[in-house]
């Protein structure tokens, strides 16, 4: 990690834009600065529907950040969705240029600048090089060779390409907000090391962040990223279902979704009678059996669309663990069981003291934070010469960050 940079995250959703601003501090851990959110507009699942709206909300968060730490943000970096990106698999073997001085930090420089070097479909663009690890001429595998004595060594990397005309959309969004964007990470690949457990980091897990509106996927083979989609169900589509069916608002609908999530009858304890405050049709009374039958069946949609997505790609039979985490389903009990008899795989919901709307977002300044052999990694901002007394009364106001 670079101790001392400040980077800013954003992860830009169809519901909600959520902004942290952390720091790496002495231990090499991120001290959160600012963390705030928005309602999002301008995206209906993970697509992009009208720029001006989507940038006034990016706005919005930037404003509410900047006022609260009384500092000018001029660079962020942003996550971007799975069905945007495409993921190259690529191994280049290095000849070390001193081998009797140890592998330098120009050697591996050197070595993901070729690796970056492929054959770029049209309509593509490299946006990260992710490096799994190394191999040296005895055969060892490490993860960070310099220092160690070898003639050569084969650099193991994944290539992330994005398509060009969501990154040319993002850069106008963005630029009409007077921000500059220092990179875009793939929403699972940032909430990767976040997310799992250190007993899951080395096996072929599938990572589901179920949101309002999209389902992102990231399959991974320990370190290596194998995969990424989107599915455009998410659990606002179960909020509309209970608006749909019991013909009431979408306000109550929320309520009700919130009051009895629940993805499984089998489960319920006990069928009481519910009396609806904005039946359009008359009928004033369900059970809330009949509500929980709604959420089932589109929760048992998402993983069914799921299980197609991963079956078609012949990736299924691989994944050993499944982990949920978003906040579509977070809220919703019982949601893994649902999972796990649909894919036939065991899943369980992440684990983690981070309120659902700040995890992709802080994953995001974590990843960057930990990136390998980068000198910096900060995003530009105005602080002014007050540094010392800025961060003490920014640290202050972080309240809503971490479960108590």
């Amino acid at each position: 990690m670079a101790i001392g940079d400040i980077i800013v995250g954003i992860d830009i959703g169809s519901s909600k834009i959520s902004l942290v601003v952390g720091e790496v501090n002495n231990f090499n851990q991120i001290e959160v600065i600012c963390n705030t959110n928005k309602i999002s507009s301008g995206i209906q699942k993970g697509k992009i529907v009208d720029e001006t709206k989507l940038a006034d909300s990016i706005s919005d968060v930037i404003k509410e950040a900047e006022k609260e730490m009384n500092m000018k943000i001029n660079s962020a970096y942003i996550t971007i969705p799975g069905k945007y990106v495409t993921i190259v698999q690529n191994s280049i073997t290095k000849e070390t240029k001193d081998k009797y001085s140890g592998i330098s930090a120009r050697d591996i420089s050197n070595a993901i600048m070729q690796a970056k070097d492929i054959n770029i479909p049209e309509g593509k663009q490299v946006i990260d090089i992710v490096t799994n690890d190394f191999i040296l001429d005895s055969g060892k595998r490490v993860r960070d060779p310099i220092g160690a004595f070898s003639s050569n060594f084969v650099l193991n990397a994944q290539i992330i390409l994005a398509d060009k005309e969501y990154i040319r959309i993002m850069s106008n969004i963005f630029k009409k907000v007077d921000i500059d964007i220092d990179g875009m990470v793939p929403v699972t690949l940032a909430e990767r090391n976040l997310v799992l457990e250190e007993s899951e980091q080395n096996d072929f897990i599938m990572l589901l962040d179920i949101g309002s509106e999209h389902t992102d996927i990231g399959i991974f083979d320990g370190e290596r990223f194998i995969y990424t989609n989107t599915i455009p169900v998410g659990g606002k589509n179960i909020t509309n279902d209970i608006e749909l069916v019991l013909n009431i608002s979408h306000e109550e609908a929320e309520k009700l979704k919130k009051q009895y999530g629940l993805a499984l009858k089998s489960y319920m304890d006990n069928d009481t009678e519910i009396i609806l405050s904005t039946a359009k049709d008359g009928n004033k009374i369900v059970r809330s059996s009949n509500i929980v039958e709604i959420i089932e069946a589109r929760v048992e949609q998402i993983f069914e669309l799921v299980n197609n997505d991963i079956s078609n790609q012949a990736i299924k039979p691989k994944i050993n663990n499944v982990i949920l985490t978003g906040q579509g389903i977070t809220t919703i009990s019982k949601s893994d069981i649902v999972g796990k008899i649909t894919l036939n795989i065991p899943v369980k919901f992440a684990n983690g003291k981070i309120k659902p709307i700040y995890v992709t977002s802080y994953a995001l300044v974590r990843y960057i934070a930990a990136r390998p052999f980068a000198k910096t990694v900060a995003s530009s901002l105005d602080i002014g010469s007050n540094r010392e007394s800025f961060f003490k009364n920014a640290l202050e106001k972080v309240k809503d960050f971490f479960y108590s």
